[in-house]
């Protein structure tokens, strides 16, 4: 607001009625009351008080302009109790981006989350892509690989994924179950054929294992799991399907350099947002349903 200081001031003068007391309410020189003064009643074309040795006293133009700032300061301490309660408010929107493949996971933590929080609107995007947080795209992102490092963002760990070899026992009793790493050889894999693939276990693939091995490939990792489960071949799973699929054989059990590191990214100016704030405290909640503590 243009001359906002300079009302304040001149405000603070009609209120004492001198610039000594409005100096010393204010924290400023007398000089500075005074050149604000001058600066105003410029701008105004007008006299806003009538000086004397008792102090200033408003003119009719001075005495509207203290009611109008008044009623500018009554309307600023509304707007800073409105924003007070709405810091204390989750309601609205909230955006959630990640792969396709975390929302069996995340599905039960959003859950809890609308029966804790029935105000707010969840929205789950599933891409491969990143969403642009700082344009906006998404409150919260969970991302999986390398922990992002964007400086803008903040990053918190939601956990780690341990990954195995893992086959239908119908082809283990077809083809047999490999004594190591260097009995892979010869036997079919499900692949992908992501240029430069993100995923640690597939950059190991890649690495070890023969192009003529793999004998399905696929770009969408949940459709892996489906083909193990068809006999197709040996593939990449995490290491909770096997409780949920007894049919399945390990070829090879879990190592570190295959695990994924799970990620909750927030942008620095969301980070802090009552429904932001809700959703990363629940994420912690055992009662919430995530399965990567």
């Amino acid at each position: 607001m243009q001359h906002w200081n300079e009302v304040r001031t001149a405000a603070t003068v009609a209120r004492l009625g001198t610039v000594s007391a409005a100096a010393d309410a204010l924290n400023v020189h007398r000089a500075t009351v005074t050149r604000h003064i001058d600066t105003l009643e410029g701008a105004l074309g007008g006299k806003l008080f009538q000086r004397n040795r008792r102090g200033f006293l408003p003119t009719d133009l001075g005495r509207r302009l203290l009611q109008i700032a008044e009623a500018c300061e009554e309307q600023f301490d509304q707007l800073f109790l409105h924003a007070k309660s709405q810091a204390e408010v989750i309601e609205g929107d909230l955006v959630i981006t990640s792969i396709a493949q975390m929302a069996e996971h995340l599905f039960p933590v959003l859950a809890e989350f609308g029966r804790r929080h029935p105000s707010v609107k969840t929205r789950f995007l599933a891409s491969q892509d990143l969403a642009k947080l700082e344009y906006g795209e998404a409150h919260i992102a969970l991302r999986v690989g390398a922990k992002p490092q964007d400086p803008d963002n903040v990053v918190r760990s939601a956990g780690t994924m341990h990954i195995g070899l893992y086959a239908h026992r119908s082809y283990a009793a077809e083809h047999g179950v490999p004594r190591g790493e260097a009995d892979l050889a010869g036997h079919r894999f499900i692949g992908s054929d992501a240029a430069n693939p993100r995923a640690p276990f597939l950059k190991w693939m890649a690495q070890h294992i023969a192009p003529r091995d793999v004998v399905l490939i696929s770009n969408d990792i949940p459709s892996h799991t489906s083909a193990v489960l068809a006999g197709v071949g040996i593939g990449f799973l995490p290491e909770y399907h096997v409780a949920d699929h007894p049919e399945l054989v390990e070829m090879l059990p879990p190592r570190a350099e295959w695990a994924v590191t799970l990620w909750l990214v927030t942008h620095v100016d969301l980070n802090r947002t009552p429904k932001v704030r809700a959703f990363l405290d629940l994420m912690g909640d055992p009662a919430a349903g995530w399965r990567f503590g």
